[in-house]
């Protein structure tokens, strides 16, 4: 999670940093923070986009390492996930997909629904205090 929060001091968006690393067995594949589409200005450049109270200009730190993971070629199937906070549920939905087993987390982040659907689908929860 010290490494989580880390890579939580790249973030370009400044209504909240987040950092996320994707490890297995101890080895870290990937990791994300969130930021802007790549190539785009980020918030810190020029303000935010704002819809229904969330900034949409950036990209989570999950989705990020998950889509770094991609870009590499790196296989995360059974893995687990530090997030400085609790995914959202289209960020939960897609570590569902990409088969992370388990969710470490310091905040947790609004989403009660995931903390059910992890429990169907059998993925780990864990609250780590920060």
């Amino acid at each position: 999670m010290n490494i989580a929060n880390e890579v939580a001091t790249r973030s370009t968006c400044d209504r909240k940093h987040v950092g996320a690393v994707i490890v297995r067995d101890k080895t870290i594949l990937s990791t994300g923070y969130n930021g802007s589409i790549r190539g785009l200005p980020h918030c810190d450049e020029v303000g935010h986009e704002m819809e229904n109270d969330h900034c949409i200009r950036t990209i989570h730190a999950e989705a990020n390492a998950i889509v770094q993971a991609a870009r590499n070629g790196v296989q995360i199937d059974n893995t687990e996930i530090f997030i400085t906070a609790s995914p959202c549920y289209d960020c939960f939905k897609m570590i569902a997909n990409a088969g992370i087993k388990i969710i470490y987390y310091g905040e947790f982040y609004r989403e009660e629904r995931i903390i059910t659907h992890a429990k169907e689908l059998g993925i780990e929860l864990v609250h780590l205090e920060v």
